[in-house]
């Protein structure tokens, strides 16, 4: 069956690239351009791509910590818009979730992909509700997200409460990702969500409670072509502070562009420039399964108006490879951190082949 949705697939998608194809015109991501809440909560379908991304940490009863991942996404291909059936994929949405186990020792990780439509999959623009099938991510009337997730191997039902107010990532949201004004995204982040609800195995849900970070991003032009991939982390502190930096990486290693912020316990944000982010590698850990490199325990050091600061990533464990291939997706470490005054995520794209939106 997946042979022969593959093979429409392909049909319509070589149909819709005929000379008279009338393709996406995406719109391109500029500054100035101020965030409206509730309405970008929800889905930007004329933009290329964008993402509701969710990582944390969760602390069951037993004492155990587990890291998680729940992330949707939405992409409009290059498909013609005059096609007027409804089986054209003029929209995409996919999904990953994942545990991290210390107890297992790898990830425990399932994907959902499904084109918009048929009730079956939808992203709506009024507010965040995406769903496929029976994965959802939902915001109430309460401003509280929540999250359903059943996968083979793990059941996850989470209530997200915001803590702290939005924080802009950028220029007021606007993000560079690179030497051109147009590889930008709107982004903006909600860290320190306190968590509650379940996490099933073996059809035994448990409680659990915990902290996350939602990351919001949309986007038509994101890498630079001279671009491989990047490192993300987000950190939620103790004191209530929290850190969010990138760099993206040309094939030497090197970054060629950098940036995030940190917002202090008060609520003061530093917005850092490309040179105010270095990351350096610890340690890497080779996938027994790709071969690939990563580098898992980094250093992170940001420059704020008081001096250098320096963040020790450690790994929750090393092997938290995410292989998303089967939804379309790449390969990539995500992976549950630790550091001292703090934990959050770590993100490593474009170790195992460049990386391509």
């Amino acid at each position: 069956m997946r042979l022969v949705i593959g093979f429409v697939l392909s049909l319509l998608a070589g149909a819709s690239l005929a000379a008279d194809a009338q393709l996406p015109a995406y719109p391109e991501v500029r500054p100035g351009v101020a965030l409206n809440f509730p309405a970008d909560h929800g889905a930007h379908p004329d933009f290329r791509t964008e993402w509701w991304y969710i990582t944390g940490l969760l602390d069951t009863a037993d004492g155990k910590t587990l890291g998680f991942q729940v992330t949707f996404f939405r992409t409009r291909p290059q498909i013609d818009q005059r096609n007027p059936s409804a089986f054209v994929p003029k929209q995409i949405l996919f999904a990953h979730a994942a545990i991290s186990d210390v107890a297992v020792g790898h990830l425990l990780h399932d994907q959902r992909v499904a084109r918009e439509g048929f009730g079956l999959a939808q992203a709506s623009t009024a507010d965040t509700d995406v769903v496929i099938d029976d994965w959802n991510l939902k915001r109430g009337a309460d401003g509280n997200f929540r999250a359903h997730v059943a996968g083979k191997e793990f059941t996850l039902d989470l209530n997200f409460s915001p803590s702290q107010a939005i924080m802009l990532q950028g220029e007021g949201g606007y993000s560079r990702k690179g030497p051109l004004g147009s590889q930008a995204s709107h982004y903006y982040s909600m860290p320190h969500l306190k968590v509650s609800g379940t996490v099933a195995r073996g059809g035994k849900p448990a409680a659990v409670t915990g902290s996350a970070w939602l990351d919001r991003e949309w986007s038509s032009s994101y890498l630079d072509p001279n671009a491989v991939g990047w490192d993300w982390v987000g950190l939620n502190l103790d004191d209530g502070s929290a850190l969010m930096a990138f760099q993206i990486r040309k094939a030497d290693g090197s970054a060629l562009w950098a940036g995030g912020s940190f917002r202090s316990a008060d609520g003061t944000t530093q917005r850092f420039a490309p040179e105010d982010v270095r990351f350096t590698t610890g340690r890497t850990w080779r996938s027994p399964r790709t071969n690939t490199d990563y580098p898992v325990e980094r250093m992170l050091v940001v420059r704020l108006p008081t001096g250098e600061r320096e963040f020790r990533l450690t790994p929750l464990f090393d092997d938290q490879e995410l292989d998303s291939r089967g939804a379309g997706g790449p390969v990539y470490w995500e992976g549950a951190v630790r550091s001292p005054g703090g934990r959050g995520y770590l993100e490593l794209t474009g170790y195992f082949k460049p990386l391509k939106l």
